[in-house]
């Protein structure tokens, strides 16, 4: 209490006038989700922003999870204890519809099923994606099968994901990376630097789309850009988790702007 109300005396005050009011919808009155984001992310809230924005009814709610921003798979692995945890403090007294796992390099790590299934010990009614999950959806939807593979990570984190996606059924036909470990200079990577890197490697006839891996990648707005040089399919860990977020959660509004994906 501050020393200027503690100085009132209740008496003083006249009586309290109770207040009708009416209940509305709720800001998630479509669909409420929710975003499990590293503590080292400065990428994914904002992306995610720049759709929303463009959507009624549709809210997002988002817990930070403790992480090391020097990724390496022993780092990444150590986020599994906390991510249930983390999860169950998105809102409390208003259960999720979907829950996005904001991490693409741990998600083939730790593996998409246990992701989710410490999700759902926090949430079991809700819907759950992460990154890797949602590339994966997402360049099927896209038809593509044969990729161009960008990542910021090490060679020790990379033979993860050559690994994981070949297990779906894709082959990688170009693979590229910044191979730096560090989250925070990852986040600080150039737009332009990324739109070079997807140009460099899709290019290739033998490339059917290209995809970018790490939530802290800033790809997002410059996505449709670069599908209409290259002529392909281009997508992101962010572009494809706020995509498949949607679609799990019931909105399928189109949103031609943010590129190909969006229209599916």
């Amino acid at each position: 209490m501050s020393d200027a109300a503690a100085k009132i005396s209740p008496s003083a005050l006249p009586p309290t006038r109770k207040l009708d009011f009416d209940v509305g919808p709720k800001l998630g009155h479509r669909a409420r989700i929710g975003a499990v984001v590293l503590a080292s992310d400065e990428t994914l809230e904002h992306e995610f922003r720049l759709v929303l924005k463009e959507l009624d009814g549709v809210a997002l709610y988002h817990a930070r999870i403790g992480n090391d921003p020097h990724i390496t798979p022993e780092t990444l692995r150590a986020m599994e204890a906390r991510i249930a945890d983390t999860a169950r403090l998105l809102l409390p007294q208003s259960p999720m519809d979907v829950i996005a796992y904001g991490c693409t390099s741990a998600s083939v790590v730790i593996g998409p099923d246990r992701i989710a299934e410490r999700l759902a010990e926090a949430e079991p009614t809700a819907k759950f994606t992460n990154p890797a999950t949602a590339a994966v959806t997402a360049m099927r939807a896209l038809g593509a099968r044969r990729l161009a593979l960008i990542t910021p990570y090490g060679e020790a984190v990379n033979a993860f994901f050559g690994a994981f996606f070949q297990s779906e059924g894709f082959e990688i036909a170009a693979f590229g990376s910044f191979l730096e470990e560090n989250d925070g200079v990852v986040a600080a990577i150039s737009p332009d630097s990324m739109a070079r890197a997807a140009m460099e490697l899709g290019q290739a006839d033998d490339v059917d789309a290209v995809f970018v891996s790490c939530t802290s990648l800033q790809l997002f707005e410059k996505a449709a850009e670069i599908e209409a040089a290259l002529g392909k399919p281009v997508s992101s860990s962010n572009h494809a988790i706020i995509w498949h977020s949607l679609r799990l959660g019931g909105i399928d509004d189109k949103l031609p702007r943010f590129g190909r994906l969006f229209e599916i």
